[in-house]
């Protein structure tokens, strides 16, 4: 099986093309290999590898320079060959990018160089038992203390919970004023009051957790935002959400990768089933899919990197297409592979597994449309 690399020129310049070689060859060498962890426990223990494996290859610091389409193809690369990869990077620029859009030296001193090199690792703590998509509603309060907060309140479905060096967590810190009045914190792990309550375990293994803050103290300068943490949690999604899709083509990528290799060789009726009309309309329809996702994951980035001051329609129309076709296309490729496609050690069957949460974290496609939809009647 080879997997073709080569990105859709449209939207890079000659750097991404020469950074998605580079970053590909990486992928395919180093990432390729692993077995995929057996259970949570070693799942967060990969995690954490791969972070400083992806850290010493330097791989975070698009993510520092806020090169967006660079952001993009390096997601693209590391979900065709590890989903876990994927979610490692994801977290790097979920729990960073807070910091480098806000004006708070002192927490970019502290912790922005080891979050780069791969040496503490991020979360992003804004999910709520009763607060997904409804951001507004958070129920964790950041109440003021002396110099500082204490924050309450618990978070869930968090990637990283319990295995994170840092959390970039946003609380009320006046309930009567709704959106504009939510903070936005970095909080180190070992802070006194927080806690890790529990793991949840996925299909796919990821360290995904619970936890929970109980008058956890932080100091004033911990906070990244001047009064307005809900802006500073939609500016950062409004960056990170094109790499989303890329990930999705990544892992798209990989599907269609398979399903062809298996269409070539796979004989039945004395010939390969490449042959046969039926497969041949899903190879084309999963090819054209992912170019098309592509293109629109690219244009996002070149837009946001062009200095656009806001991305929300190209950004969402990209991850709520790249998603939803990157489903298609592995669910597509399962079919090809029939049997072998759901075995457990095969690569497609992972991808099955791990495509699904693309099309709900960092906002479901359910609520891209919805933003989409708001962009153009506004």
């Amino acid at each position: 099986m080879t997997l073709d690399t080569t990105p859709v020129r449209a939207f890079l310049d000659e750097k991404h093309v020469t950074l998605a070689a580079r970053v590909s060859e990486f992928a395919t060498r180093v990432l390729t290999p692993l077995a995929e962890p057996a259970d949570d426990a070693a799942a967060r223990q990969q995690a954490r590898d791969l972070l400083g494996k992806l850290g010493a290859a330097g791989w975070f610091q698009p993510i520092r320079d806020q090169d967006w389409r660079a952001c993009c193809l390096v997601r693209e690369a590391l979900a065709a060959a590890s989903p876990l990869a994927d979610a490692v990077f994801a977290l790097q620029a979920l729990g960073v990018v807070p910091m480098l859009l806000s004006s708070n030296d002192a927490m970019r001193k502290r912790w922005l160089e080891p979050a780069i090199q791969g040496r503490a690792m991020a979360s992003f703590a804004m999910t709520e038992p009763n607060a997904g998509s409804d951001v507004a509603s958070l129920g964790a309060t950041a109440e003021p203390d002396g110099d500082g907060y204490a924050l309450t309140g618990t978070k869930t479905f968090i990637s990283n919970a319990g295995i994170a060096d840092f959390y970039t967590v946003f609380a009320t810190t006046d309930a009567a004023k709704k959106d504009k009045g939510i903070g936005c914190f970095v909080v180190p792990a070992d802070t006194p009051g927080l806690r890790f309550v529990r793991p949840l375990v996925l299909s796919a293994p990821h360290p995904l957790g619970e936890i929970a803050f109980q008058k956890a103290r932080v100091p004033a300068e911990c906070r990244l935002d001047a009064n307005d943490g809900f802006k500073l949690g939609l500016a950062t999604l409004d960056r990170v959400r094109a790499t989303v899709g890329a990930a999705a083509c990544g892992m798209a990528a990989r599907a269609l990768a398979e399903a062809l290799a298996h269409a070539k060789s796979r004989q039945q009726f004395g010939k390969p089933i490449a042959d046969f009309q039926l497969i041949q309309e899903k190879l084309a329809r999963m090819a054209t899919d992912l170019t098309a996702a592509r293109l629109l994951v690219y244009r996002a980035a070149w837009e946001k990197d062009r200095g656009a001051p806001r991305v929300t329609l190209e950004a969402a129309m990209a991850k709520a297409f790249a998603t939803e076709a990157a489903q298609r296309i592995v669910d597509d490729a399962v079919q090809i592979l029939g049997g072998r496609g759901v075995l457990a050690n095969h690569p497609v069957d992972r991808l099955y597994r791990s495509v699904r949460a693309l099309r709900i974290y960092e906002g479901t496609t359910e609520i891209q449309h919805l933003i989409i939809a708001g962009q153009l009647i506004k």
